[in-house]
C-alpha cells in the first residue's frame, strides 16, 4: 500500500515538531550542572620569608627561568641544554601530557551527537509456521526466502541536561593542566640534578687535586725523615709516622675517584646517553662553579604560582571536585535523541528507489530507579577523593614553604661555614710553615710537622666540600623556588589543549 506524499510529509512535520520541542526544552534544562563549582582554595601565604636572609638573598623580583646561567659556566649551560632535549624522564612526562590531551578530547566528544553508517546484504528465510502467519492460509507464491539489501545512518545524541558530561570534560581539562605541570616539575628536578651532579664532579676533581698535592708534600716529608734517620739525627719513629700519614692520605684517592666516576656516569644517564659517554668531556679539571653575589628570591606569597608541584596538586583538586558532579548526574534521568534513516529492499533493482526509504526519529528518557545504593555510594567515593585532594594540596603548599625556608637557611649558614674554613686553611698553612722551620732547627719533633700536614689536608679538603655545598645549596634554593620554567606559559596550556581538540 502506498502512502500519499502529502500525508507522509504531514506526519513527518508533526514528529519533527515534537522532537524540536523536546530538544529545545532539554537544552534549556542543560544550562545547569549538578555538583559543586570549583574555587581555588586560599592558602595562607605571608608576604615575607620567616628565615633571615644572611647569604645574599633579597626579596627583589625573582627571575629563576634560567637560573643556571648565574653560575657563568659554559659547560653547565651545555649539559642542561642537552638534558632538556634528550632526558627520558622528560620524554615520559611529555607523553603523559599528550595522553591527557587525548583523554580530554574523548571527554569533550561526548557533548556532540554520534552518527554511524551501515550497509549490509543478507539472504534470509522466514518460518512458515511462525505465529500469525502460520495460522493464515497463504498462496504458494508468497516468498519466504529472499534477499535483503539495507543501507542507512543511525544518529544518537544524549543531551547533557544535568551537566554530567560537562563535569567530566571539566575534570579532563584539569587533568591536562595537571599533566603539563607534572612535566614542568620533572623539568625542575632534572635541571637541579644536572647542575648538582656537575658541581659534585668539579668538587671531587678539586678534592683529588688537593689530595695529590698533599701526597707529594708528604712524600717529601717522608724522604726528609728517612734521610735524618739514616744520618742518625732521629729515630725510626719519625719515618714510621710519616709513612702512616702518607698511607692514610693515599687511601682517600680510590673513594674520591669512585665518587667522581659515579657523578659523571649519572650526568651521562641524565642526558639520555651511556653512563661513560661524558668521561672524555669532563676529564679536564675545572673549578667549582661560583655563586652570584646576590640571589633575589621574591616574595613568599608568589611562590605558589611558581611551584609546579603545587599547581599539580591544585589541578588534581579541581578534577576531583568536578568528578563529584559526574557522580551526582547519575541520580537524574538521561535524555537522548535518536534517529535512523536509510534504504531497504528485497531486490537490488529497486534498492535506491523512493519506496525503499525508511526513517525514524524520537526522544528517549532513561532513569535508573533502583541500583541498590550504587550511585550514592559512588558520590561518597568522589567526595572522599575530593577531601583527600584538598588535604594533599594543603600539605604540598606547606612542604613548598618548608623547602624554601630550609634552602635559605642552608645557603646562608654554609657561606658562614666556608668563611671560617678559609681562615682555618690559612692558619693551617702558617702552622705547617712554622712546624717545618722549628723541626729543621731541631727545636720541635717531627710529630708536630705531621700533625700540621694532617690538619692542613683536612682543612683544605673540608673547604672544598664546603665550596661544593654552597653551590649545591644554591641549586636547591633555585629548585625550591620552582626555577627552570616560565610561569607565564601556564596561561597558554589550556589554549593549546583547546586548539588540539579543534584540530582533531
Amino acid at each position: 500500500m502506498k502512502i500519499p506524499i502529502q500525508k507522509a510529509t504531514s506526519e513527518f512535520h508533526v514528529v519533527f515538531k515534537s522532537v524540536s520541542t523536546f530538544a529545545f526544552s532539554t537544552l534549556l534544562l542543560s544550562s545547569c550542572s549538578v555538583g559543586p563549582d570549583y574555587h581555588r582554595p586560599n592558602a595562607p601565604a605571608p608576604s615575607q620569608w620567616g628565615e633571615a636572609m644572611d647569604g645574599g638573598e633579597t626579596n627583589g623580583p625573582v627571575s629563576v627561568g634560567a637560573w643556571w646561567k648565574n653560575f657563568k659556566d659554559p659547560e653547565l649551560d651545555s649539559l642542561i641544554e642537552r638534558a632538556i632535549k634528550s632526558n627520558f624522564d622528560l620524554k615520559i612526562a611529555a607523553a603523559r601530557v599528550r595522553e591527557a590531551r587525548a583523554q580530554y578530547r574523548i571527554a569533550a566528544s561526548d557533548l556532540w551527537p554520534t552518527v554511524e553508517t551501515t550497509a549490509s546484504y543478507e539472504r534470509q528465510r522466514q518460518s512458515k509456521h511462525q505465529p500469525v502467519l502460520g495460522s493464515i492460509p497463504l498462496p504458494p507464491t508468497v516468498p519466504f526466502e529472499n534477499n535483503v539489501y539495507q543501507a542507512g545512518f543511525d544518529a544518537a545524541w544524549e543531551v547533557d541536561v544535568f551537566g554530567g558530561t560537562r563535569r567530566a570534560t571539566e575534570a579532563a581539562k584539569a587533568q591536562v593542566m595537571a599533566a603539563e605541570f607534572s612535566r614542568r616539575d620533572v623539568l625542575v628536578t632534572l635541571l637541579g640534578e644536572v647542575a648538582r651532579n656537575y658541581v659534585e664532579t668539579r668538587g671531587y676533581q678539586k678534592q683529588l687535586s688537593i689530595a695529590h698535592q698533599n701526597i707529594k708534600a708528604q712524600e717529601q716529608a717522608l724522604e726528609i725523615a728517612q734521610t735524618r734517620f739514616t744520618n742518625g739525627f732521629t729515630s725510626n719513629l719519625d719515618t714510621q709516622q710519616a709513612s702512616t700519614v702518607l698511607a692514610q692520605t693515599k687511601a682517600q684517592i680510590p673513594t674520591l675517584e669512585n665518587s667522581l666516576e659515579a657523578s659523571i656516569h649519572r650526568l651521562g644517564t641524565l642526558l639520555g646517553q651511556l653512563p661513560e659517554a661524558l668521561v672524555p668531556e669532563l676529564s679536564a679539571v675545572e673549578p667549582i662553579p661560583t655563586t652570584p653575589p646576590g640571589v633575589p628570591v621574591g616574595l613568599r606569597s608568589e611562590l605558589l604560582l611558581r611551584r609546579p608541584d603545587v599547581q599539580v596538586a591544585e589541578r588534581e583538586l579541581a578534577s576531583a571536585t568536578a568528578q563529584i558532579g559526574v557522580a551526582k548526574a547519575d541520580l537524574f534521568p538521561k535524555f537522548s535523541l535518536t534517529g535512523a534513516a536509510g534504504l531497504q529492499s528485497v531486490s537490488a533493482s529497486d534498492w535506491f528507489t523512493g519506496n525503499s526509504k525508511f526513517w525514524s526519529v524520537g526522544p528517549t528518557v532513561q532513569w535508573n530507579i533502583f541500583d541498590a545504593g550504587r550511585i550514592r555510594a559512588n558520590i561518597k567515593v568522589q567526595n572522599a577523593r575530593q577531601e583527600h585532594a584538598l588535604a594533599n594540596y594543603e600539605k604540598v603548599v606547606l612542604a613548598s614553604f618548608e623547602d624554601v625556608e630550609n634552602a635559605l637557611s642552608a645557603y646562608a649558614k654554609e657561606q658562614l661555614r666556608r668563611l671560617s674554613l678559609e681562615d682555618a686553611v690559612k692558619s693551617s698553612q702558617e702552622s705547617l710553615k712554622t712546624a717545618n722551620q722549628l723541626y729543621s732547627n731541631g727545636m720541635a719533633s717531627f710529630i708536630n710537622v705531621l700533625d700540621a700536614e694532617r690538619s692542613l689536608y683536612q682543612a683544605q679538603d673540608t673547604l672544598v666540600q664546603s665550596e661544593r655545598t654552597v653551590s649545591t645549596d644554591l641549586i636547591a634554593l633555585y629548585k625550591s623556588l620552582g626555577g627552570g620554567w616560565e610561569p607565564e606559559a601556564s596561561a597558554n596550556t589550556m589554549a593549546v589543549a583547546a586548539t588540539d581538540v579543534h584540530k582533531n
